[in-house]
């Protein structure tokens, strides 16, 4: 008797191939990545020297999937300088690349800085794909000959911002790595299909120039993936990295720091600052980096009034907290001054910690994940409805122009961040400090210190209006 085909396990899928862009400033790195990841991520400007940290992301091309680090560009420095730094950092992206794109800039020519590259990948091994970007046109024809003087074969000619090309980029990186890109499917996983423990949590790092976001960044990852330094204002645009926490994971934003807007001169630094902007209202957790020494200042204050009112669940870290003398009194000065500025998110949660000495980091983690599950709590109908009839009861609304407003019952319509409907007669009259007054009750009965709450009053019909309105028959 034949025995039953035995079923097979199916095969993982084998890992997306990591492929890096690089090239010298300006040759258009930022553009080709945001094309081949189809979102405008990265920061565009004809500024050389935008882009100072990798940025990774997903890319598509036709029937390929990989993964596309985009570089700071490369500059002939040495030492110590924050361009010898932007180097090293591009030269760790080539060599832990599977393959190098690199790319030229077509209209320019092979300039002495491409030359000087060339020689930098051949001494890492790196594996080279040239691109010639910029080739729209007849002006790119010098250019895109000399290529072939860089030594690594014939260059492909594209056009980043005009998405010309990619037909003949996609039969070369699959000529290149027919065994890691050159396979359909490997789809990006839907997210809202997860359960609610593996789906990551968007957490943005936030605060003024040179508080130790990217230092801190640097220490949750256990690498040295952000640039650092003395200088402020290093990070200008927002880079996104994957971590987990105990088998928890996150997506760890580290922004551009945000000063006061009447300090805001330069153009580069109204983009970075519109960056980091965008990724408080896009992430689900805030993390409010202060310096320990300086405290709560106004430009701190107001990043924290942003984050609430885009309903942001919000931690407030304190960094260098070595530093500090009296640990007791700084905390308290700290709580006494936020909740003074900002009651509406009284109990908010603090980390306090040492990012260059990588202290404490696990009650960070700890309190993103307490403010973020408390942000996704969901309250039960029947108890909404006894609180209200409590604390109504106890403190009833007061009567405006003669009518007292009525509430009838609420039910929470929403979470991230819990959002209350109230459902009653002449709800417009509400004054603000009796919705407070509720705010703060529904913060102390069900347990949401630290998290926005909202309220949308629903006007109910009356049952007899229409009745009224009929012409009564004889």
């Amino acid at each position: 008797m034949d025995k039953e085909p035995q079923e097979q396990p199916l095969a993982e899928a084998p890992p997306l191939a990591r492929i890096a862009i690089v090239g010298r400033p300006n040759v258009g790195k930022s553009t080709l990545f945001n094309r081949l990841t189809a979102r405008r991520v990265a920061l565009v400007d004809d500024t050389p020297g935008l882009t100072r940290d990798r940025r990774e992301g997903r890319a598509r091309l036709g029937i390929l999937r990989f993964r596309v680090i985009d570089t700071a560009g490369f500059e002939d420095a040495d030492g110590r300088s924050l361009e010898a730094r932007m180097r090293r950092q591009t030269e760790t992206a080539a060599s832990q690349a599977d393959l190098v794109m690199f790319v030229i800039d077509a209209r320019t020519g092979v300039t002495p800085l491409d030359r000087e590259f060339a020689r930098v990948l051949r001494r890492l091994g790196s594996r080279v794909l040239l691109v010639a970007n910029k080739c729209e046109g007849k002006a790119g024809i010098p250019g895109l000959a000399e290529g072939h003087a860089l030594g690594f074969g014939d260059p492909v000619p594209v056009s980043a911002e005009h998405a010309e090309g990619f037909d003949a980029l996609a039969d070369a990186l699959r000529a290149a790595l027919p065994q890691t890109v050159a396979a359909a499917g490997d789809e990006e996983v839907d997210l809202t299909t997860l359960p609610p423990e593996q789906r990551p949590i968007r957490l943005a790092v936030v605060g003024r120039p040179n508080v130790g976001k990217s230092t801190l960044v640097n220490r949750l990852l256990g690498e040295e993936r952000m640039l650092t330094g003395p200088e402020a204002g290093i990070t200008r645009d927002a880079i996104e990295t994957e971590w987990s926490w105990r088998g928890r994971p996150l997506r760890l934003v580290d922004t551009a720091g945000l000063r006061k807007k009447a300090r805001i001169e330069d153009r580069l630094e109204r983009m970075s600052t519109g960056d980091t902007l965008r990724v408080i209202r896009e992430c689900q957790v805030v993390a409010l980096v202060l310096d320990a020494a300086l405290g709560l200042e106004k430009q701190d204050l107001q990043i924290a009034r942003l984050a609430v009112e885009e309903g942001r669940a919000l931690v407030i870290v304190v960094n260098k907290w070595d530093l500090v003398d009296d640990p007791q009194a700084v905390l308290r000065a700290l709580r006494d001054r936020l909740e003074m500025s900002l009651p509406q998110i009284r109990g908010v949660r603090f980390a306090t910690v040492s990012a260059l000495h990588g202290r404490k980091l696990d009650s960070l983690a700890e309190a993103v994940f307490a403010a973020f599950d408390i942000w996704n709590t969901d309250l039960p109908t029947s108890k909404l409805n006894r609180w209200l009839e409590g604390v109504t009861s106890a403190h009833p609304p007061p009567i405006v122009q003669g009518r007292r407003p009525r509430l009838r019952f609420c039910r929470q319509t929403t979470t991230r961040p819990p959002t209350i409907a109230l459902f009653g007669n002449k709800l417009v009259a509400l004054p603000d400090d009796y919705l407070r007054y509720l705010e703060n009750s529904l913060r102390d009965s069900f347990d949401l210190p630290g998290t926005p709450i909202r309220f949308v009053l629903r006007q109910t019909e009356n049952p007899y209006a229409e009745k009224a309105r009929r012409p009564r028959r004889e």
